[in-house]
């Protein structure tokens, strides 16, 4: 973190030593006025974060040394606040090498169990989270200029970062304490805020490539940036793209670990017991000529991993446009617009499924004389890969549509705002290749699909019982807002201030998927159609109170009442202490919540193929207890079901720290940190409940949810899922960011920048689970930059701590090196950015606890990757 300015230069703190940012007003013969910028003050890097923020340029005619940060709606003249902010400049964001906002995010260290991306066949294969602490995206605030990002209605309870274009970006600011009393519900985890360029002037075009050592993953980008000025307002306007190509999971640099889904060709009882293979392993092994179905421990297998892909191809395209108009000296006019398309292909192995196979039916007879005898009067299925019908693909078409427009100004010593935005995301997705699960069993039945040779069915049998599945979903929110803050009386330390503010808020979300896959007649589609409203209506005010030079309180409380579930109160405070002039001290304590979402209100039960790792399913599978000793997951049949009857959770929040400028070239910045969530909202995951079923929890399995196991041996036949209000999760950790700057003559200056966050406690129930897989205790980034003259170096160090134990695996310390070098060419305004993300090629550890080769939230499988960037200003 630059906290002096954005490009890294390091003096005393901001007290005092902030230029001045002004307006020169002009009076024509009209409405309009005329205005220009005086020298840009380093502090508006720092600023905006809070209801004045969400404009599309921020007032400052009525005090212009006071700027605002993410945490706080006050402007103040101090940019080192009570609460620990991280800002990550534009210069920073290109120095990353991050195409997308998404991309950066991921390597951020407060990110601690790493951020979901797209994947391959998932149902949200197209989005983007950002999660930070581990606490879930649902409970870490996106805002766009101090405004909440809309939710992605593919998964309605979390923003997609893709809809952010990060040609559009000017800098992003990382709250990274509670700040549900500021924002409202969701800010547990902490805020992103994301703010994007207003004050442009000029043009910029751009392009690149990005090429990973991984076959396929190869991404372009390019982007169109102008800004202008004039006697009557101000204006920008600009236009992204970028693409990421499909990465097929037998291309992995990893290698290719066999599937071995028995999901193939096997008859099971009506409790989900082995029977035996059909036709055994002759048949088996001669399904098809490509080697997917072999036959193995006594079972006809499928090799999915020779059709699957890993990662989905994403695409995405953004206009967007802001501006500003003056209408006299206390009043302006703004206008925020933007449209983001957001699409994917990915690609799933054939579908799985059981089909009913009655006693009597040619299908029934395939059974051996013994395996008939001993299942005489009861139901068989078959466990079947439809491979002949082709492979399921899905592709997937978002669109993000935002308007906002607001008027700012002052009334009786007031300065006010207030507006309207109307966010629409919809989101499409067609699904191709699945099986009605009726109708097959009809063509089996029929002698017209013959399960010993499935590739020589007529393809007009297979036409007949695939069929292509549709969703249709919409997040559909308006807001309306207002605000006003003041200056109140004199105090010890300065004059006290006040915000006021109220926001209304209407949610409207639809998730429609196609009738058949409603009616859970369609075999290896997973999902379920959702669909509700809600309003919100909130006040919130914060005092700041300079009591003493050298000591600042700050007490800021919001109200939200929800029509759907009930309201909510939460109060903070903060202390801010300058003992000394280049000492500052920071605490914090509030109370936070996060409102149940609107799909585990409303969504119908759904079909998931879950993964999960159990001693007694293994053994039950038909594996030996050595390989069971090896803990291998399975995937088993699984029901997501909602909750109507869920309440918001509640979080008690603290943070201690401070920043000590050292030298004026070398900065420390420590914070202790401490969350702590009741009546937590958890979605109970399958391998939670099969914990709780076979006593490796004590917990038990909450009302409504289940485990059905087969009585005999102990396989799952079902898991059914959702959420419930329940337990309690506590986080604890420490943050350290160091910013150092020397400069010598003929040699250029060196800046060096790291931020390291460790997890000192990670507990659900009081079962501690920090540095466990996927939970790693230490996150850092070392960032090391050298200017000289026309070029800029740029080295980063990123690292990942050692996780995992022998229950799923386990994964060392994992360190990557990113290299950049740009070029100031002697064209004017033309730069050339070359570098290399992962120059080491780097690879992670083959150990997951799904069906994938590793952890896909917090490392990825490109390699080295190799980008280059033109780019021309004018």
């Amino acid at each position: 973190m630059f906290r002096a300015d954005g490009h890294g230069r390091f003096t005393k703190p901001a007290r005092g030593l902030l230029p001045q940012l002004g307006l020169s007003l002009n009076l024509p013969s009209g409405v309009w006025f005329m205005f220009k910028r005086t020298k840009v003050s380093v502090g508006v890097l720092l600023a905006i974060g809070g209801a004045v923020a969400v404009t599309s340029m921020p007032v400052v005619a009525q005090d212009a040394q006071r700027v605002e940060v993410t945490g706080s709606r006050i402007k103040r003249a101090d940019t080192e606040g009570a609460l620990p902010v991280t800002v990550v400049s534009r210069e920073q964001l290109e120095a990353s090498g991050a195409v997308t906002v998404a991309d950066f995010m991921r390597t951020v260290s407060f990110a601690s169990f790493g951020n979901f991306r797209p994947q391959s066949g998932s149902s949200a294969q197209s989005f983007s989270e950002v999660n930070l602490r581990g606490l879930g995206s649902r409970r870490t605030l996106v805002l766009v200029d101090g405004r909440r990002v809309a939710k992605s209605p593919n998964v309605g309870d979390a923003a997609d970062i893709n809809s952010i274009p990060m040609a559009a970006v000017e800098r992003i600011e990382i709250l990274t304490d509670g700040a549900s009393a500021i924002y409202g519900s969701d800010a547990i985890g902490g805020v992103v805020n994301v703010i994007m360029r207003k004050d442009f002037e000029g043009g910029v075009l751009r392009y690149g490539q990005t090429s990973p050592s991984v076959k396929g993953g190869d991404r372009e980008e390019m982007s169109a940036v102008f800004g202008l000025s004039s006697d009557r307002g101000r204006m920008l306007i600009g236009a992204s793209s970028n693409n990421r190509e499909i990465i097929w999971q037998r291309d992995s640099p990893l290698g290719t670990v066999r599937g071995a889904s028995s999901f193939s060709n096997n008859f099971f009882t009506d409790t989900g017991a082995f029977i035996e293979a059909v036709g055994g392993q002759a048949t088996c092994e001669s399904i098809d000529g490509n080697n997917l179905f072999y036959y193995s421990g006594g079972r006809c297998r499928y090799d999915f991993s020779g059709t699957a892909a890993d990662e989905a191809e994403t695409g995405n395209k953004s206009i967007f446009g802001r501006g500003e108009v003056t209408i006299n000296d206390d009043w302006s006019a703004y206008f925020n617009g933007s449209v983001v398309r957001n699409t994917s292909f990915g690609r799933y192995a054939p579908v799985p499924g059981f089909v009913l196979i009655e006693q009597g039916t040619a299908a029934w007879n395939l059974m051996s004389p013994a395996a008939q005898a001993a299942n005489a009067g009861r139901d068989v299925y078959l466990g079947h890969r439809f491979a002949a019908g082709g492979n399921r693909d899905t592709e997937s078409d978002g669109q993000l549509y935002d308007v906002q427009v607001g008027l700012k100004g002052v009334v009786a010593g007031w300065d006010v705002d207030f507006g309207m935005r109307k966010t629409v995301s919809q989101y499409y997705e067609i699904g191709r290749g699945y099986v009605v699960e009726s109708l097959a069993r009809q063509a089996i039945v029929a002698g017209d699909y013959d399960i010993l040779d499935p590739f020589g069915a007529d393809p007009l049998v297979l036409a007949g019982f695939t069929t292509t599945t549709g969703r249709d979903s919409v997040w559909d929110q308006k807001e309306f807002y207002a605000s006003a803050t003041r200056d109140l009386f004199k105090m010890g330390g300065g004059t006290a201030a006040i915000f006021l503010g109220a926001e209304y808020r209407e949610e409207n979300y639809s998730d429609i998927y196609d009738s058949l896959s409603e009616g859970g007649v369609v075999l290896g589609s997973a999902g379920n159609s959702a669909g509700g409203g809600r309003e919100v209506t909130s006040l919130a005010g914060e005092l700041l109170l300079p009591l003493t030079k050298s000591l600042e309180a700050t007490i800021s409380a919001r109200y939200e009442k929800y029509s759907d579930y009930g309201s909510d109160f939460s109060p903070k405070v903060a202390l801010r202490f300058q003992p000394m002039s280049n000492l500052t001290l920071r605490a914090s304590y509030g109370k936070g919540f996060s409102a149940p979402t609107l799909p585990q209100l409303t969504q119908k039960p759904s079909f998931s193929a879950d993964s999960i790792v159990d001693e007694q399913h293994c053994l039950a599978d038909g594996n030996t207890q050595a390989v069971c000793d090896g803990n291998p997951s399975f995937q088993i049949n699984g029901l997501v079901i909602s909750n109507p009857a869920l309440t918001s959770e509640s979080a008690t929040q603290f943070a201690l720290g401070g920043v000590w400028d050292i030298t004026p070239n070398f900065s420390i910045d420590l914070t202790y940190w401490d969350i702590k969530i009741t009546d937590v909202i958890s979605n109970v995951s399958a391998q939670t409940l099969v914990n709780r079923d076979n006593g490796s929890s004590s917990l038990p399995i909450p009302a409504g949810l289940s485990v059905t196991r087969d009585p005999a041996t102990g396989f799952i036949t079902q898991v059914v899922r959702g959420a419930t209000n329940e337990g309690e999760l506590v986080r604890q950790g420490i943050d350290l960011k160091a910013d150092l700057q020397h400069k010598y003559s003929g040699l250029g200056t060196f800046r060096h920048s790291l931020v390291y966050s460790h997890l000192v406690k990670a507990s659900t129930n009081g079962v501690s689970f920090e540095g466990e897989f996927g939970a790693p205790k230490d996150r850092a980034t070392l960032t090391n930059r050298w200017l000289l003259g026309p070029f800029a170096t740029t080295w980063a160090v990123n690292y990942i701590g050692k996780n995992g134990d022998d229950g799923v695996g386990f994964v060392g310390s994992y360190v990557t090196h990113d290299l950049q070098v740009k070029w100031d060419t002697p064209v004017k305004g033309v730069s050339l950015t070359l570098g290399a993300l992962n120059l080491g090629g780097k690879l992670p550890q083959a150990v997951s606890a799904d069906t994938r080769q590793f952890n896909f939230d917090l490392y990825d499988q490109y390699g080295k990757q190799w980008y280059g960037r033109l780019e021309a200003k004018f």
